[in-house]
């Protein structure tokens, strides 16, 4: 039996509320359950009751055990005396305030439906291969899956952030150069995010506006910064090129890269390569000025695939790496790319915005959302073999941030899913 199991079943009132008493036979009747406090203190605060005929106001502190109020020392602590109830599943001691004054109690366990019994141990004890609540999971309703999925995306929006506005702290609030290190990461992908983050922050973003304007000048600065010209010979004409323009920008802008992160080339598909990622962020900042206006203020899907649709400059059509000539083939950014640009950068981006402004672009963010194909990896292939509700990367987003926040952490309780479990009758 977990506490917190114990807390689900007075907050959303899942047992049988009809004829109370305290173990000592006193009648309770409960107006208000109080407001869940997650924070240090009592359970449960500016709970009402009436206890034999008597209204109370306070808190409540709900234990496995009644002798958990000694155990966690709650006799000691002020914070507790103004508890108007100790709610228990044992009642194995009487419990009393630091002044010696006993406190009411209730017994949990008599007034629980066994089939919410018989649920929660189904949930919690069974053996399990992915999910605890596997078994049950298909027996959900859609439109319980729809409504979590939904607050789960706008969950998830608001833990990425966390990272913007740590970002915003670092670049002296400024939107453009936050945008800009955003894309940087979202363009190193899972295994060059942390070295392309640190090249994007390695010089201020002013750098970036002086030379937009010259292609060139900028992806000799992003290859540059990422020390992927350094012991570089020029046996052509582009890599002489950068080689000259980098340490022209070196000494104007006095330039460090020494902190930034290798970039890595182990394991990536050739399309992936920080070389290719690199010279399409160059164009993409070369061919449109002022971005972060425009991301913020594109209302459709089509007009970010138009947006972020560039190309590598002509030396990368027949390289992959350096030096290194290949069959000649476009490097244009994809669609299943922009779509990926779009889940992690812009939407929380815009979502960021819009709260630092004091606006609400909820409806916004769901259309862009649904606009979206479902991402597909092996934890969404998992929840849709259980059950298939994932029509675009709404659904998707939702579903990584249950399985990150909910079923790896074992709050089954806090999920409306596993709620929906232990309510089945």
């Amino acid at each position: 039996m977990q506490e917190d199991f114990l807390h689900y079943l007075w907050k959303f009132k899942k047992i049988d509320i009809r004829n109370l008493q305290t173990v000592d036979g006193l009648p309770l009747e409960l107006i208000q359950v109080g407001q869940h406090n997650l924070n240090s203190g009592p359970d449960f605060f500016n709970a009402q009751l009436i206890i034999d005929g008597q209204h109370w106001a306070g808190n409540v502190e709900l234990h496995v055990k009644a002798s958990d109020w000694y155990v966690h020392h709650h006799e000691t602590d002020t914070a507790y005396d103004n508890v108007i109830l100790h709610v228990v599943w044992e009642n194995d001691v009487e419990v009393f305030r630091k002044n010696n004054t006993p406190i009411p109690t209730l017994k949990l366990k008599p007034l629980l439906p066994k089939s919410t019994l018989h649920n929660y141990f189904k949930l919690f004890t069974e053996e399990k291969r992915w999910i605890n609540c596997e078994q049950s999971y298909h027996l959900v309703d859609d439109f319980v899956f729809q409504n979590w999925l939904e607050r789960l995306f706008f969950e998830r929006l608001e833990q990425k952030s966390q990272v913007i506005q740590g970002l915003l702290q670092t670049s002296q609030s400024d939107w453009e150069a936050v945008l800009f290190k955003m894309l940087a990461k979202n363009f190193g992908l899972k295994v060059n995010a942390e070295a392309f983050l640190s090249m994007a922050s390695s010089f201020d973003f002013s750098v970036l506006r002086k030379i937009q304007n010259q292609a060139q000048l900028v992806e000799a600065l992003f290859y540059g910064q990422s020390r992927m010209l350094s012991n570089l010979e020029a046996t052509d004409a582009y890599t002489k090129q950068l080689i000259d323009d980098y340490a022209f920008l070196k000494q104007k802008f006095q330039l460090d890269h020494n902190h930034v992160v290798a970039v890595q080339f182990f394991r990536l598909r050739p399309p992936n390569f920080p070389t290719i990622r690199l010279s399409q962020l160059a164009q993409l900042y070369a061919c449109h000025k002022n971005l972060f206006s425009v991301v913020v203020n594109t209302q459709s899907v089509a007009d970010y695939y138009n947006l972020f649709a560039v190309e590598t400059t002509a030396y990368w059509n027949t390289h992959y790496n350096f030096q290194k000539t290949s069959k000649a083939v476009s490097k244009k950014v994809s669609r299943s790319f922009i779509d990926l640009v779009l889940i992690n950068t812009i939407l929380p981006i815009r979502f960021s915005y819009a709260k630092a402004m004091g606006k609400d672009n909820t409806e916004e963010l769901l259309h862009l959302a649904k606009a979206l194909k479902p991402e597909s990896n092996s934890i969404i292939t998992n929840f849709e073999a259980l059950k298939p509700v994932a029509v675009s990367a709404l659904e998707t987003q939702g579903l990584l941030q249950m399985k990150d926040a909910y079923c790896n952490a074992k709050k089954c309780l806090q999920c409306a899913v596993g709620n929906s479990i232990l309510s089945r009758i």
